[in-house]
C-alpha cells in the first residue's frame, strides 16, 4: 500500500507547494521523511504530506486537526496548511509547513526544556476553550497495540517478562477501560521526534494522531521510563522534569516526589518499547542489542513489583 501511496502522496505535496499550478522552479527533490504504513510522510520544499494510517478514524483525524490549528495552541502545535485531509489510496492524508527537526547527532543540544514546557502549555489548555469532541489520547491504544503486535510475531524468549510487566499494570493503562483522568489535553506519543524548529527559530510539537483527553503523565512517561532503565541521564531527565514542574505542568506535583503519578505510564511506555523491540527482532530475523535488552530487563523487574499507586492514582 505504502508504494502505491508514493506517487499520488509526491505529486500532491508538490501541487500543494506550488498552488498556481506552474511549472515547479524551485529546485527542490521531494523527499521521503517517513514510509511506514501508520504514517508515510514526504516534503517538497517548505511542504509536507502525510499519509495516516488506512484506519485512521477521519471524526477524530478532523477534530485533531481543529485543535492543531485552534489560536489557543498557537505557539505549542504546529498548525496544518489546510483545515482538512483529503482521501488517497484509502488513507487520509494532510499538509503541513515544514520544520527542522531534532538533531539526533548532537545529543547535548537536545531541546528538553523546550519539550517540557511546550507539554506544560499543552497540558494547560483549558477545555471551555477548545473546539467540541475532542477524542481520547491513544497513547494506552499504541501500548496495546504494540503488545498486540508482539503475540502476533510468535514465541520468543524474552516476550514472557514483557507480557507479565503488561498483566498487572491497570486496565486503563492497558486500553481495555476508560482512563480515570480524561481532564487534560495530551500529545499522546511526546519524544523529541514530535518538536521541529520552525524558521523563527521556534520549537513546535507535531504530529497529532494521538492527541486527545487523557492522563498528562503519559506525555511525561517515555523520557520518565527511559531514565528508569538507565537509558537518559540524570541530568536530562531533571531539566526535562524540572522543566515541567516550572512551566506549571499538572501531570506531577511541583514540589514532592514525581513517581506516584509517573509510575504506571512509565512502566507502560517500557512494555509498549520492549514489545516492539521484540517484534522487530523477529521480523528481522536479528539478536536483540543491548539498548533492547535493558528494557526487557526492565520489564522482569517490574514485573516482581505492583505499580506504585497513590493518592488519586491508585485505580
Amino acid at each position: 500500500m505504502t508504494a502505491d501511496v508514493l506517487p499520488v502522496l509526491r505529486a500532491k505535496v508538490r501541487a500543494v507547494a506550488h498552488p498556481a499550478a506552474e511549472a515547479c522552479v524551485c529546485g527542490s527533490e521531494t523527499s521521503v521523511l517517513a514510509d511506514r504504513p501508520d504514517g508515510t510522510v514526504v516534503r517538497h520544499a517548505g511542504t509536507v504530506a502525510k499519509a495516516h494510517a488506512a484506519d485512521t478514524d477521519s471524526g477524530e483525524l478532523a477534530a485533531r486537526m481543529a485543535i492543531a490549528a485552534h489560536p489557543r495552541l498557537d505557539g505549542i502545535l504546529l498548525p496544518p496548511l489546510r483545515p482538512s485531509a483529503v482521501e488517497s489510496h484509502g488513507r487520509p492524508v494532510t499538509f503541513w509547513p515544514y520544520g527542522s527537526p531534532v538533531d539526533r547527532d548532537d545529543p547535548d543540544a537536545a531541546p528538553w526544556e523546550a519539550a517540557a514546557t511546550l507539554l506544560a502549555r499543552l497540558h494547560r489548555t483549558p477545555r471551555s476553550a477548545l473546539p467540541p469532541g475532542i477524542p481520547p489520547m491513544r497513547g494506552p491504544a499504541k501500548a496495546a497495540r504494540a503488545v498486540a503486535r508482539l503475540h502476533a510475531a510468535g514465541p520468543h524468549p524474552a516476550a514472557a517478562p514483557v507480557l507479565r510487566a503488561w498483566a498487572v499494570l491497570p486496565p486503563w493503562a492497558r486500553d481495555e477501560a476508560p482512563t480515570p483522568y480524561a481532564r487534560t489535553l495530551c500529545h499522546g506519543d511526546l519524544h523529541l521526534g514530535q518538536l521541529v524548529r520552525t524558521r523563527g527559530g521556534v520549537w513546535l510539537l507535531i504530529d497529532i494522531d494521538d492527541l486527545g483527553l487523557g492522563e498528562p503523565a503519559w506525555d511525561l512517561a517515555r523520557p520518565a521510563a527511559w531514565f528508569a532503565c538507565g537509558l537518559l541521564p540524570l541530568d536530562e531527565w531533571a531539566r526535562f522534569l524540572t522543566a515541567y514542574q516550572q512551566a506549571g505542568g499538572p501531570a506531577v506535583p511541583a514540589d514532592s516526589d514525581p513517581w506516584p503519578a509517573l509510575d504506571v505510564p512509565a512502566r507502560a511506555l517500557t512494555v509498549q518499547t520492549a514489545a516492539l523491540a521484540i517484534a522487530k527482532s523477529l521480523a528481522a530475523e536479528r539478536p536483540l542489542d543491548e539498548v533492547e535488552t535493558s528494557v526487557i530487563d526492565a520489564c522482569g523487574r517490574m514485573a516482581t513489583h505492583p505499580p506504585e499507586l497513590a493518592g488519586e492514582y491508585a485505580t
